[in-house]
């Protein structure tokens, strides 16, 4: 029985371990060791398009991000993550601009003698929230389609005809509010034509504030590179101008030693130049002998000769007519 219930056993355990590990796992950044670090809070105003997962920085760098976003009465409530750095118990924080295109980031500005008190939120008089120019533009697109051009046209020459009978300073005042409002109502179409662009352009840009912000970081990791390959080929000139340094200095010292050596270069070379015709001229002089030689011994494996003269002449017929001359 013993035997038999080791293995089931074995099998729950692990099945224990294994639901822990993922448990573990799923609740990594809100461990004390392994986790995204402290927990802290701030009151707002306003949200300002502060978002959950948004950088908290202090002086430009990264030392967390923004957990969670929500009301607490009639302040919003931001609660973040700190790791690696300290914060003041008098420490501000601002939502700002991180884009061009609107994203935004929480930065913190650690003051204070003492620690900050995690359970203890930021208070409003010491966080302050951005101007955002886009809902401003989209509030004023909204307005100026709702005013009625004609009606406003029709009360600036009501007002002109009223005061006719003033002074003449008030006539060409009125004058020019009425000349303001033919002007509107004459560019009533255009007006609301630009504004519609702006309206979807507007629309446009936070539609793709993902893509834009994509092709920032690209073009900032391409003049990282930019930078760093202009770092490289300085780095080579500078090489390559102090090896030119040390070869002029290697030439200039080994100067003295070379000549002597190439002067007795230049005269093994002569040397060997006139060795070379005189050998050039024996052997222009050995040929008719070597052509004899070889008549000798051409017939055969023997010497093939005839030695005219070689009798004296008192001998007799041995020697033929002509062999003496």
């Amino acid at each position: 029985m013993r035997t038999a219930e080791n293995p089931v056993r074995t099998a729950l355990i692990g099945l224990v371990v294994l639901a822990l590990a993922f448990v573990t796992a799923l609740n990594a950044p809100d461990l004390p060791v392994i986790g995204d670090g402290t927990t802290y809070a701030a009151e707002f105003t306003e949200a300002a398009g502060l978002q959950t997962g948004n950088d908290v920085r202090i002086a430009g760098v990264k030392v967390g991000r923004v957990s969670s976003i929500g009301l607490n009465g009639d302040r919003v409530r931001v609660s973040f993550k700190v790791k690696g750095a300290w914060l003041g118990d008098t420490t501000a924080a601002a939502i700002k601009l991180k884009t061009v295109l609107g994203q935004k980031y929480l930065a913190l500005d650690p003051e204070g003698g003492g620690d900050l008190d995690p359970d203890r939120p930021i208070p409003s008089s010491r966080t302050t929230v951005p101007y955002d120019l886009l809902p401003a533009f989209q509030q004023l697109s909204a307005t100026v389609d709702n005013i009625d051009t004609g009606q406003l046209a029709r009360g600036f020459d009501a007002i002109s005809a009223t005061f006719a009978n003033t002074p003449a300073d008030v006539r060409t005042a009125l004058g020019g509010l009425s000349r303001l409002s033919d002007t509107i109502a004459s560019r009533d179409r255009g007006l609301t034509r630009l504004l519609a662009n702006t309206r979807q352009v507007s629309s446009t840009l936070a539609d793709r504030d993902a893509e834009v912000q994509r092709l920032f970081t690209d073009g900032n990791q391409l003049l990282d590179e930019v930078r760093r390959r202009e770092s490289a080929i300085s780095a080579l000139l500078a090489g390559s101008r102090e090896l030119a340094t040390q070869l002029s200095g290697l030439i200039e010292d080994d100067n003295r030693t070379l000549d002597p050596v190439l002067t007795q270069l230049d005269r093994l070379t002569s040397m060997l130049q006139r060795n070379q015709d005189a050998l050039a001229e024996g052997i222009k002089a050995f040929a008719p002998f070597i052509r004899f030689a070889t008549n000798l011994s051409g017939n055969g494996r023997w010497i093939d000769g005839y030695l005219c003269g070689l009798l004296p002449p008192s001998v007799g017929p041995l020697n033929e007519p002509g062999c003496f001359g």
